[in-house]
């Protein structure tokens, strides 16, 4: 296995060179990358909105304005057909899903019938799909009545209609506030996900996006005065509508409408030759100047309403008609203002309202620090990482931080290759993965110290080590890859990416310790031609330990079952602190503009605003704080008047560097996936260790897997940390840590079992125990150390994260040998009646082997 044929040689370095390639532009600014000639790679990885700020915010159709608007056209289109075939009809009237007309005369029912069958007939639901829904179906509840019901398959339909348009109108909009690379898509059946990195302004573009900004032009009804109107009834065919200043001014409005803004060709934002004031300015396709011409005409004299979304930009006076087909909108505008309606007026308008459901928004100047953190926390972990393998190995450490080295570059490659976002939580993966990756070379190098102690020559140890340790790392890895790949289906956003790079951390692991390791460690020999194994500076382990674990089985097993009794009994009578990504609410993190923030006066001032229970403290340093405010229980949009409040009262002294808010159906979305995603992780780890080992081994794994989840919860309940998306991740990261560590001790006891099958089961279990007792100390210490630096400099955001995953790996390490190991015995691995010999309960040298002199 240690020879390497020059293609093999070829193709390793060639992977490595061209990992370097493409991670290259990620130290470059972009203004050289774009110097460079157009073959070279440019890509840099995608950094999340939470490392260079910007908004993710995700949109959801209003399904009930879509239907009042499909029930309102299905209306006029009933009454115009019927007048056009001279019949008579009475109480056209439209609810709940359906539009009821009761035909005059019963001779007339079937002419009717025929008149409206364009309703009822299918309609294509796609160019490609060559399919067609029914949108109305036709019933007769009573002699002489017609109802029309919008079937499931037809609302659906108008649904995923709405969504198509809604994302087009949404990039011409974002499109027009001249930012950088938007993702916009769909994402479910109802809703549109909208990501704009290193956006300045937030809340601008959710107003750009909350507007449906339907513009109308219709004639003010001057027949009564508005205030009769108010007092009593509005006219039959007029509606009062109230005007954008302050206060509100009302108008008394003609439904009909004389042009809409399908018929707008273009709108730019300009200034008033006369005023100088800001204005916008318009410009009507033929049709629409024609009907525009002719209405100007017809009602000189008259007053005029531009409505847009329900409301009166204005309503000037007709004293000419208007005949070029263009004309301009004025109004108490500012600069920007009028810029934004001519961005919406371009755009178009959107077929539905759109609701935000989610919101997270994070400032530049936190994603600054935020990069900088974990730039510094990598390169802390890093030389931790490197330091303690030359120390444990000499100079085959220097090899495994060479493979290292490598992992990182590759795994970085492949982000930027795939354009994956990272995110903090994608660093945190990183950095767990560069602790994680030396778990590898730590189980073949003690697999070849093992094989010399037996007596082989140091090239058959070396090439035995990495043939034994092969099967282990596969195992072990694997099911931490099904983890990975669980979270990445069912995680939602940040949690994604720290799939991804896990996942993806995992493939380079695999791949640098069976070929770059392998391949420097053959040239190592070839060219030092050295006569035995380098020793490190300090042996952390003896390799000759024989610790009694399964004589402590029993106290284990009690004080296992004590604290998980305690933590369940804890997670029921003491209530765990969700995060709004589970129970909704709104999380805003801002920071003084100058001086120190006085957490008591925002306190008072915020709970004066009547949102409910509110939170505020302080976050990371005197000058920051963090605010929680309860979910509203309002519904979704609820959620957005909570920022918008705390907005107008704190912008004047306080900097937003981060906003959170997350309606009750999104939350509800999100805890059901959470929980998913932990039950389908260890049931797809328990079926593949089922497959790879016997029912006993996929037994007990799971059981003590369930354990480290039950001491997470408990931590999280005890200490009162935060649960929320990044919590599932690092339940879920421990969950395949853990299984990691207890394949690798129960491969080596199915490989005992062959060997040894006349021992004991507890003298074999305390044998494969210390035969791994290395690995499971080394592997541990180098995540513990990468984790601790990431604790300590990787920033506040993610602190409670990394400290919930520095408990797990002591917790998964502990019950992979007092909790794992022991259930085997429970379950009867080896029955009683095999056991009747005893000799041969410590390991001899493989046949062949003569003791080692050295």
């Amino acid at each position: 296995m240690l020879y390497f044929s020059r293609w093999k040689t070829f193709s390793i370095w060639a992977v490595v060179l061209l990992g370097v390639i493409f991670t290259l532009p990620n130290l470059f600014s972009q203004s050289t990358l774009d110097s460079l000639p157009g073959w070279v790679p440019k890509q840099p990885m995608t950094l999340g909105l939470d490392l260079q700020g910007g908004s993710h915010i995700l949109l959801a159709v209003d399904q009930n304005d879509l239907i009042r608007d499909r029930l309102q056209a299905t209306r006029d289109d009933i009454r115009t057909l019927l007048r056009d075939a001279k019949i008579g009809y009475t109480g056209l009237t439209g609810s709940d899903r359906h539009v009821s007309v009761r035909i005059s005369e019963a001779n007339d029912l079937d002419k009717a019938k025929k008149a409206l069958e364009g309703l009822t007939l299918p309609i294509s639901s796609g160019l490609f799909s060559g399919g067609a829904v029914r949108e109305f179906d036709l019933q007769e509840p009573q002699p002489g009545t017609l109802q029309y019901n919008l079937t499931d398959e037809g609302l659906n339909y108008r649904v995923s209609t709405a969504v198509t348009q809604s994302i087009e109108v949404i990039e011409r909009r974002v499109n027009e506030l001249g930012t950088t690379e938007p993702i916009i898509q769909r994402q479910g059946a109802d809703r549109i996900l909208v990501q704009v990195p290193g956006l300045q302004d937030p809340q601008r573009l959710k107003e750009i996006l909350g507007q449906t900004a339907k513009l109308t032009f219709q004639m003010v009804d001057q027949s009564v005065p508005v205030q009769q109107a108010i007092n009593g009834r509005p006219p039959a065919g007029s509606t009062v509508m109230y005007s954008t200043d302050d206060p509100p001014v009302p108008y008394l409005i003609e439904n009909r409408v004389i042009v809409s803004g399908e018929n707008l060709v273009d709108a730019q934002s300009t200034f008033d030759q006369r005023s100088s004031e800001p204005v916008v300015s318009f410009r009507f396709d033929a049709k629409g100047a024609q009907r525009f011409g002719q209405a100007t005409q017809q009602n000189v004299g008259r007053l005029f309403a531009i409505i847009l979304d329900n409301e009166v930009i204005s309503a000037p006076q007709i004293r000419e008609p208007i005949l070029g087909g263009s004309g301009q909108i004025s109004g108490n505008f500012t600069a920007q203002s009028a810029n934004d309606l001519a961005v919406l007026l371009r755009a178009g308008a959107l077929p539905a309202d759109l609701t935000i459901v989610e919101e997270r928004t994070v400032g530049p100047s936190l994603g600054a620090d935020s990069i900088d953190a974990g730039k510094f926390a990598s390169l802390i972990a890093g030389i931790l990482v490197v330091t303690f393998m030359f120390i444990a190995y000499g100079t085959l450490g220097i090899i495994a931080n060479i493979a290292l080295a490598a992992n990182v570059v590759l795994i970085i490659a492949i982000l930027s290759i795939l354009g994956a976002t990272l995110t903090m939580p994608g660093i945190a993966g990183i950095v767990l993965t560069v602790g994680m990756a030396v778990d590898s070379n730590v189980i073949i190098y003690e697999r070849v110290r093992e094989e010399r102690r037996w007596g082989r020559s140091l090239v058959q140890s070396l090439d035995s080590g990495f043939a034994r340790a092969l099967a282990t790392i596969v195992d072990a890895n694997f099911t931490t890859f099904i983890a990975a790949v669980i979270l990445f289906f069912l995680g939602s956003g940040p949690v994604k990416g720290f799939a991804v790079t896990l996942a993806i951390g995992i493939i380079t692991t695999v791949f640098t310790a069976f070929t770059l390791t392998r391949w420097l460690v053959s040239a190592w020999l070839r060219r030092m031609k050295p006569k035995e194994l380098p020793r490190g500076l300090i042996n952390f382990v003896p390799h000759d330990t024989k610790f009694p674990f399964m004589s402590w089985r029993k106290y284990a097993f009690g004080i296992s079952a004590a604290l998980s009794i305690a933590a369940v009994l804890l997670f029921f009578s003491k209530e765990m602190n969700y995060g709004i990504d589970f129970r909704g609410g709104t999380s805003i993190e801002i920071q003084a503009k100058t001086g120190n923030a006085d957490s008591a006066n925002v306190r008072e001032r915020l709970n004066q605003l009547n949102m409910g229970d509110v939170q505020v403290q302080e976050f990371g340093s005197p000058s920051e704080l963090l605010i929680r405010v309860e979910g509203q229980n309002l519904g979704d949009q609820a959620e957005q008047s909570v920022v918008e409040k705390v907005h107008m009262e704190l912008d004047d002294e306080y900097d937003f560097r981060r906003v959170e808010s997350v309606g009750p159906t999104v939350s509800n979305e999100l805890a059901f996936n959470g929980t998913m995603g932990v039950l389908a992780s260890m049931a797809a780890m328990l079926i593949y260790i089922w497959f790879r080992f016997e029912w006993q081994f996929g037994l007990g794994a799971i059981i003590a897997t369930i354990h480290d989840v039950t001491m997470m919860v408990g931590l999280y309940v005890l200490t009162g940390l935060e649960f929320n998306l990044t919590s599932i991740a690092a339940i879920l990261t421990i969950v395949g840590y853990s299984i990691n560590d207890t394949v690798v001790v129960y491969d080596r006891v199915r490989e005992n079992l062959r060997k040894y099958k006349r021992m004991p089961i507890e003298e074999l279990l305390d044998l494969s125990m210390n035969q791994t007792l290395s690995r499971t100390i080394l592997t541990g210490v180098t995540t513990l150390l990468a984790l601790i630096a990431l604790y300590i400099w990787g920033g506040e955001v993610i602190r409670s994260f990394t400290f919930a995953m520095i408990f797990g790996i002591l917790v998964g390490t502990y019950s992979s040998i007092f909790v794992a190991g022991p259930l085997l015995i429970l379950f009867k691995l080896r029955p009683e009646g095999s056991e009747t010999e005893t000799k041969d309960k410590l390991p001899a040298a493989p046949a062949g082997a003569q003791p080692s002199k050295g």
